[in-house]
Order: structure tokens, then C-alpha cells, then sequence
């Protein structure tokens, strides 16, 4: 049914000549291996050994964060639920904010002890509300991880702790952490910088975390995300950063002293934004097109994108951009809101770089009789 109504080139864009900081050599990034990912498209800018299987230390809970947003946007859990801390949780060790088994906590507090003291105790908690269990959770991590296409990852617990045959890539990494960003929320977590908890059944005791992750306060534009070290890991960060439309995602994975995988991750960063540019090509609820609808109590459809579209490209490079909207002829009510509905192709320089559903941006109800004699008769009485 369907077929392509339009096909026209509706942008091109030339960008001025700029010098490229570092077009010329390897940034040879100290760290056993290392990404740069583009957030919006999901190219990698930079890559060092980025299937390795490596331990991850506490940048697990990235995907912990991820599961804890996906049950928050479902309304599984809510911020202002009680979470009662069990004595597997509580005897977590290792970095925690001491919470006490028996203790009550309301569930945004749990997610702001994940993102600043990296606490392994609140992971666990967190687990433990949403799954019924930590095993149960480490499933659904591990589940995740396969939709999101980490083949090089295998999780054993919440927390990041040592533990044999749990491992992840940069690569990996990079992709669990594009897929955080996506919730808003989340945002608001990973930059604050301190943050005063109460803990305790009767929270008589104040933990003051300070931000693990210090990119927060030093790197312009820095909104995320997790930091790990262990003996075994080494010391690992998923870095991230976003200067006007252009946002970048750098992973250090075995670094030999923390200040190194902060000052590498910066100069991952660095790079990315010396040299390159993020191009708005649509946005989220532009209307592209319309489509006949049969039998509707409507006599159209608008077909919306159904999310951004951004192109990268270095800075300095000419770019010619076309988009093709694909559309049906017509479509069968009824229609839902959101509904795929066609799709917008998206090629730089003539290959295909980006691919974004159209989607209808209302509801339209199947027409009953009435409807349908009240259209045939204002077609007949239009016709004359």
C-alpha cells in the first residue's frame, strides 16, 4: 500500500572551513580501553579496544539508574514510595552511605545516594523494590542489555563489587548511558554536586555526598554519569557532556589513578567538541506531511516526527543533507495517536545515515453510518 510521495532535497548545508585541533594523529587515551560516543546519533568519534570485556566497577549502576527511570516512567515505583532497606542491602560494604536494615527511605533519596556516593547499599535497595529481589533485578539488567544490543556485557549484581564473570565494554557502556540520558529526571540527579541524606531508622545520622564524579563541577556543560574503581577494574568513568546542540558520551574503562581517567575523559570530550557539530535535521513534532484517512470521522491524518533527528559532522566539512518523506497513499481508522504512520530517510551525501518513524499527532475515531452519509452528501453537494 505503500509508496514514496515525496522525494526532495530540503536542505543543504555548507559549513565554513575551520581548523581541526587534533585532525592530525592519535589522541592515545591512557586507558586500557576507551570510547567517544555522539549522543544523538550514536556514532563513535573515538574508539580504543571498545569490545574488551573489562570489569566495570560501580559503572554498573548505570544500568541499575536505567531499570530504576524505566520503572519510574511506567509507574511501577514513584519518587515518594517507601523503601524499607533489608539486611542484604545494609551489609552491602564497600562505598555506601550506611544505610540500616530496617530503615525507611523514600525512593527519589535512594536515586540521589545511586548518582553522588555511588552507594552500593542504596542500589541494592533500589533492586530489591523494583524486582522483589537482587537476583531478580540482575536478571532484568542482563535482559536489558541484550534490547539494547551490549553483546559484550554480563552483569552479577547491582552494585558493581567484585564478582567472577561480571564484566562490560566501552563500548557497551556507551550505549547504556546514551540510553539513561533519554530521561529527563535523571538529569537532575547526576548534576548535583552535594547533598545532604538522612539515614537511620530514626535519621539522627546526616551523610554529606559529595558528586563522585568531578567532572560536574570542572568541565563546561558536564551532566553525567558514573564513576568505578576497584583493584580489579582499575579506575573507570562514563563521562558526559553537552555544549548547544552537540552532546558527547566518554568512556574510560582500567585507568591507572583516578585523576587520570578524569583528565583522559577530558581530552575525549575536548576532542569531540573541537571538531565537531551537531545538525538539527528535524524535531520532535515537526509535521511532515498528511495522509488520507478511509472510513474516519476525520478526512486526514498529520504525520508527525515521532523524535529528534540530528546529523554529525566535523567542522570544516562541506555536508549535503537530503530527507525523504515516505508516506502512504492512505490509512484505516481508526488511527491512535502515535501511531507509525510513515517514515522520514534521512541521507548524508547520498547514504543513509538516520531513519525516524512518522507518527500521527492525533486520534481519529472510526466513522459510523452517519458520519459516512454526511460525508457523501457534502462530496455530492461539493461536486455540483
Amino acid at each position: 500500500m505503500k509508496r514514496k510521495i515525496a522525494s526532495i532535497i530540503l536542505v543543504v548545508f555548507i559549513l565554513s572551513s575551520v581548523a581541526m585541533a587534533f585532525a592530525e594523529g592519535d589522541l592515545n587515551i591512557n586507558a586500557k580501553s576507551a570510547v567517544l560516543m555522539d549522543y544523538n546519533t550514536g556514532e563513535i568519534i573515538y574508539e580504543k579496544n571498545l569490545n574488551e570485556r573489562l570489569a566495570p566497577a560501580s559503572v554498573t549502576k548505570i544500568m541499575t539508574l536505567l531499570l530504576g527511570m524505566e520503572a519510574l516512567e511506567t509507574g511501577k515505583i514513584k519518587l515518594n514510595d517507601d523503601v524499607s532497606v533489608s539486611d542484604h542491602a545494609s551489609g552491602m560494604g564497600g562505598s555506601q552511605v550506611f544505610l540500616e536494615a530496617g530503615e525507611i527511605q523514600k525512593v527519589e533519596e535512594i536515586f540521589k545516594a545511586i548518582c553522588l556516593r555511588s552507594a552500593n547499599d542504596a542500589s541494592v535497595a533500589l533492586a530489591e523494590h523494583i524486582a522483589g529481589s537482587e537476583e531478580i533485578f540482575v536478571k532484568m539488567m542482563n535482559d536489558k542489555a541484550k534490547a539494547l544490543g551490549m553483546k559484550d556485557t554480563n552483569f552479577m549484581n547491582c552494585s558493581g563489587l567484585p564478582s567472577e564473570n561480571h564484566y562490560t565494554s566501552a563500548y557497551d557502556i556507551a550505549l547504556m548511558s546514551k540510553e539513561l540520558l533519554k530521561y529527563n529526571k535523571i538529569h537532575d540527579w547526576l548534576t548535583i554536586y552535594m547533598y545532604d541524606l538522612k539515614v537511620g531508622k530514626t535519621k539522627s545520622s546526616i551523610q554529606t555526598m559529595v558528586n563522585t564524579n568531578r567532572l560536574i563541577k570542572e568541565y563546561e556543560g558536564a551532566n553525567g554519569i558514573k564513576t568505578g574503581s576497584t583493584n580489579e577494574a582499575g579506575f573507570c568513568l562514563s563521562g558526559s557532556a553537552k555544549r548547544g546542540n552537540l552532546q558527547l558520551i566518554a568512556v574510560i574503562m582500567g585507568s591507572e589513578t583516578s585523576k587520570i581517567r578524569f583528565d583522559e575523559s577530558k581530552r575525549l570530550l575536548d576532542y569531540g567538541f573541537a571538531n565537531y557539530d551537531s545538525i538539527t535535521v528535524g524535531r520532535k513534532g515537526d509535521i511532515l506531511g498528511k495522509v488520507s484517512v478511509e472510513k474516519g470521522k476525520s478526512a486526514f491524518i498529520e504525520a508527525m516526527l515521532e523524535k529528534d533527528s540530528y546529523i554529525l559532522l566535523p567542522k570544516g566539512d562541506k555536508g549535503k543533507i537530503d530527507k525523504e518523506i515516505v508516506l502512504p497513499e492512505h490509512v484505516n481508522a481508526p488511527i491512535n495517536a502515535g501511531d507509525e504512520v510513515g517514515l522520514l530517510i534521512v541521507r548524508l551525501e547520498g547514504k543513509e545515515v538516520d531513519k525516524i518513524k512518522l507518527v500521527a499527532k492525533s486520534n481519529v475515531e472510526k466513522a459510523n453510518l452517519a458520519n459516512i452519509l454526511k460525508k457523501t452528501l457534502k462530496g455530492l453537494l461539493m461536486g455540483r
